[in-house]
């Protein structure tokens, strides 16, 4: 058997792999890490870092996005699929739970170490390489990280149930209260003496003057220019989440939908009485309302002030215990909010479209080809089922507008939506009257 020479054993030995590092920089978007170095001065300390030692930086990532859980760090799966691709073989990171703090990511980094294409991470203080010690060094540590991650969680589950337990609100303060700062009364809020006035007026209008959400909005935006802490006006939706919220009379559920209920330190806005009042009209008639997708939103505009045209429900409680639903088409009002435009039952609507139909060039619909398959297939059943080719029997072709027109009275929402988007002319809505340009 042939040996190989001493000195090339030395020399291999004296020359391994040429280590090219791929410098990444990651900040955590979590508040728990906010004292960890920014991703510029890591940068800087790891570039100092490589110059000091002779280090071959081939590239620098950064990236900010927690790294509690498995492959949702898009920067570093890119770090994974370019060292398989061999463009570097090792990193260069500030610390090792830079790298990651779960198990997923740290197997995906000790895999690359045994399958040879990572020979080493170099930290500010530490470095890893392809060796059996050093990796089992870095698995404890990358453990370490998860373990901290995991007990962090713990503590804040176990802080805030002491704190609602005291009877503190867990969260950011909701409109009309404030988060005190003074370190004494930490985790308390406080009456916000600007806006918890106008709260109580908006559970008021809601309770005693029956209005509805979209009127206490534009009452909010335009009648008083209400802001909220951030500057931003409230939106509907923020509307009757506030109108919802028993924290204002005092108390909260934690977490919701828990059944966990706890009495609050701190100052009520409004009554229990108040609050029951507009919950009471906020379900009037006990109807449950369900989004719906109405058939010509946004396909018409308003013919007084070029805002476009909107639709809602309305319902109505009859004698016989039934409830009777109808749709309103009206001015959305986004460019005028006095505009005068009048509302339109939809089928006053549709009427008033089936009489428009005449206007409109059924030959040079976008929808046409699909109108005449729809219409072949109509009168071939007609003719070869129902025998309606029989001499006897009185027989009409259907043609494209009496199609359309079937469309209009009975089809489905999407058809009716599909019908009216092929219409070339532009389709307004003036003082209840429907006219197409």
């Amino acid at each position: 058997m042939t040996q190989a020479p001493v000195g090339s054993l030395v020399k291999e030995i004296q020359d391994p792999v040429k280590v090219k590092y791929c410098l990444y920089a990651r900040k955590s978007t979590e508040s728990e890490e906010r004292q960890i170095l920014s991703i510029d001065s890591q940068i800087k300390e790891m570039l100092q870092l490589a110059e000091r030692e002779g280090l071959e930086v081939v590239c620098m990532k950064r990236e900010s996005h927690s790294a509690k859980e498995t492959g949702q760090r898009p920067i570093f799966n890119e770090i994974v699929e370019e060292i398989r691709q061999g463009k570097f073989n090792g990193i260069l990171t500030w610390a090792p739970d830079r790298i990651s703090r779960n198990a997923g990511d740290l197997g995906k980094i000790v895999d690359l170490m045994d399958a040879g294409m990572l020979q080493e991470i170099r930290t500010y203080g530490q470095s890893f390489r392809n060796n059996p010690n050093e990796k089992f060094l870095l698995m404890i540590l990358g453990s370490q990280a998860k373990l901290e991650n995991d007990n962090r969680g713990v503590n804040v589950k176990r802080g805030l149930r002491a704190r609602v337990e005291m009877g503190l609100w867990p969260g950011v303060a909701p409109v009309g209260y404030l988060n005190q700062k003074l370190m004494d009364k930490k985790c308390q809020i406080i009456i916000d003496p600007e806006r918890a006035p106008v709260v109580r007026k908006m559970f008021e209008k809601m309770a005693d003057d029956k209005l509805s959400g979209r009127k206490i909005y534009h009452w909010l935006k335009f009648e008083i220019n209400f802001k909220s802490v951030g500057n931003h006006n409230m939106a509907l939706s923020n509307i009757y989440r506030t109108l919802t919220n028993p924290i204002y009379y005092g108390v909260f559920e934690y977490p919701k939908k828990s059944g966990n209920w706890y009495t609050g330190k701190h100052e009520p806005i409004i009554s229990k009485d108040l609050y029951d009042r507009a919950q009471e009209q906020l379900k009037r008639d006990n109807i449950v309302r369900q989004s719906h997708e109405f058939a010509f939103t946004k396909l018409m505009i308003c013919g007084l002030c070029g805002s476009g045209i909107s639709a809602e429900e309305k319902y109505k409680q009859l004698k016989d215990g039934t409830v009777a639903k109808y749709i309103y088409y009206g001015c959305g009002r986004s460019k005028d909010r006095h505009c005068k435009c009048q509302y339109l039952r939809e089928e006053e609507l549709v009427d008033q479209l089936l009489k428009v139909l005449d206007q409109i060039d059924f030959n040079n619909l976008n929808i046409k080809h699909k109108f005449d398959e729809e219409l072949k297939r109509m009168n071939k059943f007609q003719k070869k089922v129902l025998g309606m080719n029989s001499p006897k029997e009185t027989y009409k072709e259907i043609d494209s507008k009496t199609y359309a027109q079937y469309i209009l009275r009975e089809g489905t929402n999407e058809e009716k939506r599909e019908l009216m988007g092929c219409f070339k002319s532009k389709v307004k809505i003036t003082k209840g009257v429907v006219t197409i340009e």
